[in-house]
């Protein structure tokens, strides 16, 4: 389960397409009147590691932004925070913006918390730290100011007539409606709580009477009604207990068959599908030539499996393309049919028909099918000291060769793994002649990692996997004297005798670098 967590979360980032960051469009003399401003009055507060939990714990309300100073996406955004930040300090009540920088090794611990999906990573911290939200608005002054007045105010807002209904009720999103007839204290206190813990997700308002609402009849009891612009468009429900109110929603919030494809409003939908328990079942295609044929059965098939632990995304491959690669697919292969099971196995069919849709899904069901594995080519030549592994290959190579293997997670493009690379050459030589030792090193982007065996949170990461069965992480200097040492102390393998002592002695430098390239 916490591998298929990690993939939601990283799929959450891929499918966010409006949080794209814009290009900066100030000119320079702008920007030069921006830093003036700022330097005369720092609106955007500074947290660090001696400061954050104090102001943290004193605020009813404060947004965080955890940035890097060498990141383009936060330099890009720095101006537009710090506008927001000046013109939110006067609303009544004042929202207070603050920033920490992750790059500071004594913020990296705090940081790490918030900044799984990157940088910049804005966070909304309510009643004193105890709940924490990811902001969801879009990164330009204006959109900022407007998301965060909103979130300032009361989690759910009360209509008294069919004017506030039209007003407050938008007929595309998801609304969450309180209907309260009759006094009841503790419902009233239970919807409260639950529309400010989902508040960023969803839309909360409250009435006395059903009669002003657009959708559903009168009630004469305290019922929830949630308004959808999809299937049966409004949903009740009497239970007031907060879970299973939270569990209502969540539910009923997930399309019978959410859309990928480049509208706005659906972007929302998507990501209650994402969130949503059960198997994950993804249909892309080429919208233009195939979306005719295969909408309709498609629907069906979802409508079929509703309440079946099952879910359904219908996706244009253009616009999911970033979805498909981080699975190791491509457009050239739709119309595709992808399963994420619950247990984080993967499930593919590429060019599949309209007509054996059903089939395939119930021999996913019943467990016919062969797992789907995301992994690079098997190289056809393997003759470096340092030796190739992909996921197809792991396996053999590393848990089932007779051998004690270290192997290197590494990411192409990491300035850390470029810059141990030599070194792990270096320490692979050291070892030719030891018939007993394999360096090794796997893409840990391009091919499936067994997160139940690895924990890779960066790159590069090292792991020793003995001829013993022990699995163990260095976390040590990467130099060749602590890596080669390291080796030594965790195989299972007796060393050779003559193996040179120069090797095995440790820079008296050595000390714990916790530098990584964040994925």
């Amino acid at each position: 389960m916490a591998n298929s967590c990690k993939v939601f979360s990283t799929l959450l980032a891929i499918f966010a397409v409006l949080a794209t960051v814009a290009a900066v469009s100030a000119d320079s003399a702008e920007n030069e009147g921006q830093k003036v401003v700022a330097e005369e009055q720092e609106f955007v507060w500074t947290l660090d590691h001696t400061n954050y939990s104090d102001i943290i714990s004193r605020h009813k309300m404060i947004v965080v932004e955890f940035y890097a100073p060498w990141c383009g996406y936060c330099q890009q955004l720095t101006p537009k925070y710090e506008e927001a930040a000046s013109v939110l300090s006067s609303h009544d009540p004042p929202v207070i913006l603050a920033k920490m920088d992750t790059t500071v090794p004594e913020n990296a611990e705090l940081a790490r918390n918030y900044t799984h999906n990157g940088v910049p990573s804005i966070k909304i911290f309510r009643n004193g730290g105890k709940t924490v939200h990811d902001y969801k608005g879009t990164r330009e002054t204006d959109g900022i100011i407007s998301y965060l007045k909103k979130h300032a105010g009361p989690a759910s807002l009360e209509i008294k007539s069919k004017e506030d209904a039209a007003s407050l009720i938008d007929e595309k999103k998801i609304v969450v409606v309180g209907i309260f007839p009759e006094l009841c204290l503790e419902k009233i206190k239970n919807f409260t709580a639950l529309a400010e813990d989902l508040r960023v997700d969803y839309d909360f308002v409250h009435t006395l009477d059903a009669k002003f609402l657009p959708h559903g009849g009168p009630v004469d009891k305290p019922t929830i009604r949630l308004f959808k612009p999809f299937d049966e468009l409004y949903a009740d429900f009497e239970d007031f207990q907060v879970e299973a109110m939270q569990n209502f929603i969540e539910e009923t919030s997930v399309p019978i068959m959410a859309i990928l494809d480049d509208k706005p409003e659906n972007q929302a939908f998507v990501n209650h599908f994402l969130h949503s328990p059960g198997d994950k079942v993804f249909l892309f295609l080429n919208f233009t030539t195939d979306l005719d044929l295969f909408k309709s059965k498609y629907y069906d098939l979802a409508a079929s499996y509703k309440g079946k632990e099952a879910n359904f995304l219908l996706g244009d491959a253009e616009t999911g393309k970033r979805a498909l690669e981080y699975f190791g697919l491509n457009t050239d292969q739709v119309p595709l049919i992808f399963v994420l099971a619950m247990d984080g196995t993967k499930y593919v069919e590429r060019h599949v028909q309209p007509d054996s849709l059903a089939a395939w899904l119930k021999d996913f069901k019943d467990g016919k099918l062969k797992p789907y594995l995301k992994s690079q080519p098997i190289p056809e030549v393997n003759n470096e000291p340092v030796k190739v592994v992909v996921a197809e290959t792991l396996e053999d190579m590393v848990f089932n060769s007779g051998k004690d293997v270290l192997l290197e997670f590494y990411r192409l493009g990491c300035k850390y793994c470029e810059e141990f690379a030599p070194v792990l050459d270096e320490i692979a030589l050291s070892f030719e002649n030891d018939a007993h030792v394999l360096i090794a090193k796997i893409d840990g982007t391009e091919n499936d990692i067994p997160r139940e065996r690895f924990e890779v949170q960066g790159f590069p990461t090292l792991y020793m996997i003995s001829t013993a069965g022990s699995l163990s992480r260095f976390e040590g200097n990467r130099t060749k004297e602590a890596v080669i040492e390291f080796i030594q102390t965790n195989r299972g393998s007796p060393a050779p005798s003559n193996f040179a002592k120069s090797d095995l002695t440790v820079s008296e430098h050595a000390q714990t670098d916790s530098m990584k390239d964040e994925l």
